[in-house]
C-alpha cells in the first residue's frame, strides 16, 4: 500500500520525543531533518517538503503545551495539522451545474487509469445520488479504450456514447452532449484520450473538447505510481486546460505516495477521489484530514465506517444491533458478518483504519485467506438449523460429526466456536457503549494515537445513538 515506508519513517521521527518532559530546539531540528529525509524518500516535490518542514519548525519551537498534551505530543498535532494543510486543508466535492447536464471531463496521460475511473464515478453517482449518467467515449487512439467503456456500461446499466474509431472526438463529444440533453441525462462523464506524454496535440484536442462541453469539472487522472514525474504531468495539464480537480489511482500499489502530498501544493487544484484498487467500488472521496491521520498512522475511523454503511444493508444492521442486545447473535449471523466484511476489501487494509493497529507488531503479516473463510462457512453449514441458532447445543460429539462433515480437524471447530464466542462477547460490549473491552488498550495503542482512538470511536458511539433517537 501507498505510504506504508513514509508512515514508518515519520513514526521513528517523532517516536523519541514522547519520552521527552522537554522538547528543545535541538530536538525538533534533529526531528524535522528526519521528517525531511522521509518526505523526500517518499517522493515528496522539494519545494513542498522545504515549506511543510519550515512551518511545523516554526510552530513546534517554543510551542505553548497544552494541559492534556505532552510537548511531543502537541508536536505530532502540529505536524498532522500542516499535513492536513499540504493536502488542501478541505474536502471538495464535485462542482454542479445548475442546470442538468453536470459535465465532468477526465484528462491525463495514457495508462493512468480514466476509463476504470469513468466507471467508478458512474458508479459512485448512482448510489449516493441516485443519478442517470451518460459516459462518452471520446478516445479514439485506442480501440480497447471504447470497448473498455461499454463493458463498464453494461455492468452498471450505464449508457454509453461514442461512433467508433473513425470519426473525430470534437464531434462525439458534440453529438453526446446533444444525446444528454435529449434523454436528460443528469450527468455526463467524458472519456478523453491520453498519450505516453504531454504533447500540442493532445492538448489542442482536449482544449476543443472542453470548448464544445463546456465542462463543469476538468478532473486530472493522475497514476501514483508515476511518482515526481506526476507533479510535473498536473502542473502542464493544469497551466493549459485548468483543471479544477485531481483524481490518484492505483493507491493500493506498491507506490510511495509522495505525488499525493505534492500536487495539491503545486496546482492549487484539490484532489477529489483516490483510486484503491480494480472494483468498480474502490473509489474513496478525498478527505484530506483523514489521509494525514492514515500518513501519520492514527488511522481513518470515519472512512472504515463509511465503508461499513455502503457495504451493510441499514435494516440488518438494526436487526445486528438489536440481537447483540439481547444476546441472540448466532452462527447465521456469524457467517453473515464473515461475508460482509470480506466484501469491505483486504482485512489487513481495514485493521489499519483502526488508530494504533498501525503500530501493532506483526501487522504486515497479517493475511486474512479467503479459503479461510470459506472453510469457516463450511463448518457452520455442516451444523443443523438449530446448533447454528443455539450454539450452546454444540457438545463433543456434534463437533466431532461436523468437523468429518466440513473437512476440518475437531481443533479447528473448537476454534472457530472460540471465535464466534468471543466475537459474540465484544461486539455485545460495544453495541451498549462500553469501550472498556479488554485489549481495547492495547489495539488503540498509548499517547496520543490512543486518545484520538478513542475519542472517535465514542463520537461514533454518540453519533449512531442521536441517530437512532431522531429517527424514533
Amino acid at each position: 500500500m501507498a505510504f506504508e515506508s513514509l508512515t514508518d519513517r515519520l513514526q521513528q521521527a517523532m517516536s523519541k520525543l514522547r519520552r521527552k518532559g522537554k522538547v528543545s530546539e535541538a530536538d525538533v531540528k534533529e526531528m524535522m531533518r528526519e521528517i525531511r529525509l522521509a518526505l523526500l524518500e517518499a517522493d515528496v516535490n522539494l519545494q513542498v517538503v522545504k515549506d511543510f518542514t519550515k512551518r511545523v519548525r516554526e510552530r513546534a519551537v517554543g510551542v505553548e503545551v497544552l494541559e492534556s498534551l505532552s510537548p511531543a505530543q502537541q508536536i505530532v498535532k502540529i505536524v498532522d495539522e500542516e499535513l492536513t494543510a499540504t493536502l488542501g486543508s478541505e474536502t471538495v466535492g464535485l462542482n454542479k451545474s445548475e442546470r442538468i447536464p453536470t459535465v465532468i471531463m477526465m484528462a491525463g496521460l495514457q495508462g493512468a487509469g480514466k476509463t476504470t475511473f469513468g466507471g467508478k464515478l458512474a458508479n459512485h453517482l448512482m448510489k449516493t445520488e441516485n443519478a442517470r449518467p451518460l459516459m462518452i467515449a471520446a478516445d479514439v487512439y485506442r480501440p480497447a479504450a471504447i470497448d473498455q467503456l461499454k463493458v463498464l456500461g453494461q455492468q452498471l446499466d450505464v449508457p454509453v456514447f461514442d461512433m467508433g474509431t473513425d470519426t473525430d472526438p470534437v464531434e462525439i463529444v458534440r453529438q453526446g452532449m446533444a444525446l444528454a440533453k435529449e434523454k436528460k441525462n443528469d450527468y455526463v462523464l467524458i472519456d478523453t484520450a491520453g498519450r505516453l506524454h504531454v504533447d500540442e496535440a493532445l492538448m489542442d484536442e482536449l482544449k476543443q473538447i472542453k470548448a464544445v462541453a463546456e465542462p463543469d469539472d476538468i478532473l486530472l487522472v493522475v497514476d501514483a505510481m508515476t511518482g515526481q514525474d506526476a507533479v510535473n504531468v498536473a502542473d502542464s495539464f493544469n497551466q493549459q486546460l485548468g483543471i479544477t480537480g485531481v483524481v490518484i489511482t492505483k493507491l493500493d500499489g506498491d507506490t510511495r505516495g509522495g505525488a499525493a502530498l505534492s500536487i495539491r501544493a503545486v496546482t492549487g487544484a484539490p484532489i477529489k477521489f483516490i483510486g484503491s484498487g480494480e472494483k468498480l467500488t474502490d473509489l474513496e472521496i478525498f478527505h484530506p484530514d483523514r489521509m494525514s491521520s492514515r500518513i501519520l498512522g492514527m488511522g481513518d475511523m470515519l472512512t472504515l465506517i463509511e465503508k461499513a454503511q455502503q457495504d451493510y444493508d441499514e435494516k440488518k444492521a438494526e436487526e445486528l444491533a438489536t440481537k447483540m442486545k439481547e444476546n441472540s447473535f448466532d452462527f447465521n449471523d456469524f457467517i453473515e458478518q464473515l461475508d460482509q466484511v470480506m466484501g469491505m476489501g483486504p482485512i489487513e487494509d481495514l485493521l489499519k483504519m483502526i488508530p494504533g493497529m498501525s503500530q501493532m507488531p506483526g501487522l504486515e503479516n497479517v493475511k486474512v485467506d479467503p479459503k479461510d473463510v470459506a472453510r469457516k462457512k463450511a463448518m457452520v453449514l455442516s451444523m443443523t438449523p438449530a446448533e447454528r441458532e443455539n450454539p450452546d447445543l454444540l457438545n463433543p460429539s456434534r463437533r466431532r460429526r461436523i468437523a468429518a462433515g466440513s473437512g476440518n480437524s475437531v481443533v479447528e471447530v473448537n476454534r472457530m466456536i472460540k471465535q464466534f464466542k468471543e466475537s459474540k462477547k465484544m461486539m455485545q460490549q460495544m453495541s451498549k457503549g462500553n469501550m472498556d473491552i479488554p485489549g481495547m488498550d492495547q489495539m488503540l495503542g498509548g499517547g496520543v494515537k490512543g486518545k484520538l482512538g478513542k475519542m472517535a470511536m465514542n463520537r461514533m458511539m454518540k453519533k449512531n445513538k442521536k441517530k437512532k433517537k431522531k429517527k424514533k
